[in-house]
């Protein structure tokens, strides 16, 4: 059996979504026990079990500072060890993101993995389409961005989904591998022509402060604009096969993936 964690949130669901229509033996696994969901809770760790599972997609227990997704990371792969599963297929971070502020809990993971006794595939997501196109901003002068001329080799949630269940359909085939899953770079600028809009270039610093009047948690401001000075700065714009090749075509247009979440935020 095939158990996905967090299927409440967007990968989550969209992965399972993915298996069922494929026809795989696989259950949904959420926080609380959504509906006919396993519940797992990894702020609980006693309460945690796998038994039964054969292959588990442990999707990233983010949206928290580092000490609490490891805490969480640690949970599931000790019972994941504990309760005889076999293969984890783990969604962590692109490479060219190591200086993100975000990178370290994937690193740890990746680490926690590659140190144990499970089989194990890590799947290394690049930023999503539809992340990019959240992070341009419209503001009384139209539409701005402080990604500069800087490009993202961005990928869909969708095409991402869709390799995570392509891997754990056939977990042995991958097992030990660490794939780069990232599409062609897109900017700032192709997005905003995309939509038909001129855009105003701004500094980190104006977007900065655009992010002090938003309600944020305490520790996503420094995420954010660590994304937007790495886009900015070319550190997020390498790309590779290893997308294509688990998909067996072509991954989606990023652009018009973007332009669309733009379009809705206008």
């Amino acid at each position: 059996m095939i158990l996905v964690t967090g299927t409440t949130g967007k990968l989550g669901h969209a992965i399972l979504s993915h298996l069922i229509d494929r026809g795989a033996p696989v259950t949904a696994s959420s926080r609380g026990g959504v509906g006919a969901s396993r519940a797992l809770d990894f702020d609980r760790p006693d309460t945690v079990t796998l038994t039964g599972v054969d292959t588990l997609v442990l999707v990233s227990a983010g949206e928290a500072e580092d000490d609490v997704v490891i805490a969480r990371h640690e949970a599931v792969i000790a019972a994941a060890e504990r309760d005889g599963v076999a293969h984890v297929v783990y969604t962590s971070l692109v490479g060219e993101g190591d200086h993100l502020a975000f990178a370290l809990a994937h690193r740890w993971t990746e680490r926690r993995l590659q140190q144990s006794a499970l089989s194990w595939t890590i799947l290394r997501n690049g930023l999503y389409a539809e992340l990019f196109g959240s992070l341009l901003q419209w503001s009384g002068a139209g539409l701005t961005s402080a990604f500069g001329e800087g490009a993202l080799a961005a990928a869909t949630r969708g095409d991402l989904a869709e390799a995570a269940a392509v891997v754990a359909m056939d977990a042995s085939a991958h097992s030990g591998q660490t794939y780069e899953l990232t599409g062609a770079p897109i900017t700032a600028h192709q997005v905003a022509a995309h939509v038909g809009v001129t855009l105003i270039d701004i500094t980190l610093q104006e977007r900065r402060e655009q992010l002090d009047h938003a309600e944020l948690k305490p520790f996503q401001p420094a995420m954010l604009i660590s994304i937007h000075t790495a886009v900015r700065h070319g550190f997020l714009a390498r790309t590779g096969d290893d997308l294509a090749g688990l998909l067996g075509r072509e991954p989606s247009k990023t652009v018009a993936v973007a332009a669309e979440v733009l379009r809705a935020s206008e």
